[in-house]
């Protein structure tokens, strides 16, 4: 869950309920997307044993936590339909001095919850009651529209392929009284469809929610109750729920959530659109869910999918790029050094979760957290925590290095240019943090090697990548893999594997690119501060030194509404600013309980956008006035420019709109 918010920007707030560590590899032998089978490993492998994944995370995780100012942890491990390990770390609440307790404390498995939601559907299908390619407006009782007549499908849902932008509205609160009912949120937040179904990656929490309402329609059961009859009460899942807020018998052992572990805890978060991330589930729990997913539907005897449905919704669906991992039905392909492995992440504002499932190994591995971390420490930590399992238990094989593409230099200008992420609002006025702040470049050096600056390792810098065939790249000094579609000469999409593929980045040109918004946007904002600040200055200069204001009538008047008018757009932008800057704090901020704040924002724009009219008729008042001087021709200019494209920012980023939808 995420969440995401880039959206660092935006990644902290689309992040959140689509939270993503490492991510994606391989599913069959011969798929496209997936890998060849693994050969020998040529470094040792160490034995999954209990006393070994004990010692390695017993070394590791007390230390990581610690320094990250995380609270809590808790780990599981299962092997061949056992719990191999399983152990808390830390605490789960701060104040009490309470340890975490595999078997009795509480997560939030954020996005993971997803994983439920989709085998929900899996249920549904394998009952004959839902058709994955069906249009879903065959189960719903409101119309998804078309996308130039294309509808949207159940696997396209699952695949995170269905085109719909963006939306973080009512994601998260934390006051139960504004938790609307799941039909009724879906209804009235229907996101914007941006790309035609089923060709480009968006990851959507709107979609994942709305196939859990789709299950809600055909089973004749709330989506929370489905869960808990379906899937908790066949797998023995006694300490898991969906409902909201928690029941009381398992609040008591919710484990709280906290920005770091030194400051104070968090509210219970509640999550509205239930099926993308309200899961609350121990980890001893989630060891049963992996182990049923593991042995293709079954544990102990109870099925909840039949083997064929199983590896049905583990197989690769929908592959953006061909030469990395694909989406499977819900779950997505991860690198595991050769192995099959699949899996999710998930965030909320203060818990950050993994699961991996390595299929024909039959091994499954799931971490949470109860805090975000210094700096967002806790995405670090999970990573290597994956990659550190993958590499002591599954580690890959050594190869030669594959050489350097001769055509790197060329494929390496064609790439150059500044990109958006595929996941983005398209539509509310969030538009802002993807065209302003949220933009990827990718550059070339002389030799060919890429840089693209928002894909970075855990050291938070940008990583650099070498060509080793037509537009295939490999990460330098490290085993990622990123890769680029390419038609007719220009670049279409780009991708990483240690990256979801339901993200990737596509170009972006003309005025939205920021070679371009950005300037644009200092030269505005510049321009208008100055004129705002210069007014009531030159006031006060005057009458320190006694001198009267020159202009008079209509002149005088002109002036001071251009004046004016500046500094209502410095007011209008300085409060979306701070409307960003809480909604990435905290996303229970963005809520329809706030729509009166964003009218009164959008209120202020539209007064300065009719105010407008002054600044163009002080350019003529100016021009027409012989006495002025060149400055004030000039800055006359200036102001009226910059007035005329900050009425641009507004509309074009959605800062003033009809509806309140984002």
């Amino acid at each position: 869950m995420h969440p995401v918010l880039r959206f660092a920007a935006l990644g902290a707030m689309l992040l959140t309920l689509g939270g993503f560590a490492e991510a994606p590899a391989h599913l069959s032998a011969n798929a496209p997307g997936s890998a060849a089978p693994a050969p020998a490993a040529t470094t040792p492998v160490h034995a999954l044993t209990a006393d070994d994944v004990g010692a390695f995370f017993d070394g590791l995780l007390p230390d990581a936590i610690n320094r990250a100012d995380i609270a809590g942890a808790v780990i599981v491990v299962v092997k061949d339909g056992q719990v191999l390990f399983e152990r808390g770390y830390g605490l789960s609440d701060v104040k009490a001095r309470r340890p975490v307790d595999p078997e009795t404390t509480l997560f939030r498995p954020g996005s993971v919850s997803k994983t439920f939601t989709w085998t929900a559907v899996m249920q549904q299908v394998e009952a004959g009651k839902l058709d994955l390619d069906a249009d879903v407006n065959r189960y719903l009782d409101f119309k998804i529209p078309p996308y130039d007549g294309k509808p949207v499908t159940l696997r396209q849902l699952m695949t995170h392929s269905a085109g719909f932008s963006d939306a973080a509205k009512d994601l998260i609160s934390t006051d139960p009284k504004k938790l609307k009912s799941l039909g009724d949120l879906l209804k009235g937040a229907v996101p914007a469809r941006i790309y035609p179904p089923g060709v480009t990656p968006a990851y959507s929490n709107y979609g994942a929610s709305l196939a859990g309402y789709i299950v809600e329609r055909v089973s004749g059961e709330r989506f929370e109750d489905y869960i808990a009859r379906h899937i908790f009460a066949p797998l023995g899942m006694n300490h898991s729920t969906f409902a909201q807020p928690l029941p009381p018998a398992l609040a008591a052992t919710m484990a709280k959530g906290y920005p770091v572990a030194s400051q104070p805890a968090g509210t219970y978060e509640l999550i509205g659109m239930s099926p993308a991330g309200a899961l609350a589930a121990t980890g001893s729990d989630m060891g049963r869910f992996m182990i049923a997913h593991l042995q293709d539907g079954e544990f102990n005897g109870q099925r909840i999918l039949s083997a064929k449905t199983a590896e049905l919704m583990h197989s690769p669906q929908f592959t953006p790029v061909p030469t990395l991992p694909a989406m499977a039905l819900g779950f997505y392909q991860e690198p595991g050094n050769g192995h099959r492995v699949i899996g999710h992440a998930g965030d909320t504002n203060h818990f950050h979760s993994d699961l991996h499932l390595y299929l024909d190994d039959h091994v499954g591995l799931f971490i949470s957290f109860n805090s975000a971390g210094a700096a967002g420490a806790a995405h670090n930590v999970r990573s290597s925590v994956f990659k550190g399992f993958s590499d002591r238990y599954f580690p890959a094989p050594k190869g030669p290095e594959a050489p350097t593409w001769k055509d790197a230099k060329a494929d390496g200008k064609t790439l150059s240019g500044y990109y958006i992420d595929t996941r983005r609002s398209d539509s509310g006025w969030l538009r802002i943090a993807n065209f302003l702040v949220g933009q990827t470049k990718i550059s070339s050096d002389k030799d060919g090697v890429i840089t693209i600056s928002g894909f970075k390792g855990l050291n938070n810098q940008s990583k650099h990548w070498r060509e080793i065939g037509p537009f295939q790249y490999q990460e330098v000094g490290g085993d990622s893999r990123a890769a680029a579609v390419v038609r007719d000469g220009k670049p279409v999409l780009v991708m990483a594997d240690d990256l979801p593929p339901a993200l990737g980045v596509q170009p972006v040109s003309g005025l939205m690119s920021a070679a371009w918004n950005q300037p644009l946007f200092y030269f505005t904002m510049g321009v208008l501060v100055i004129a705002a600040l210069s007014w009531p200055l030159a006031a006060i200069i005057r009458r320190r030194y006694g001198h009267s204001f020159e202009l008079q009538g209509r002149s005088a008047m002109l002036y001071r509404l251009t004046r004016a008018v500046c500094v209502i757009f410095v007011i209008f932008t300085a409060l979306w600013i701070w409307l960003l800057t809480a909604g990435l704090k905290d996303l229970a901020a963005l809520s329809s309980s706030k729509d009166w704040v964003f009218r009164l924002i959008q209120l202020v724009g539209v007064i300065g956008v009719v105010g407008t009219v002054a600044p163009l008729m002080n350019v003529g008042a100016v021009f027409a006035d012989p006495s002025r001087g060149w400055w004030a021709k000039v800055s006359s200019v200036a102001i009226a420019l910059a007035c005329l494209a900050a009425i641009w920012f507004a509309f074009s980023l959605h800062l003033i709109t009809a509806q309140i939808v984002y």
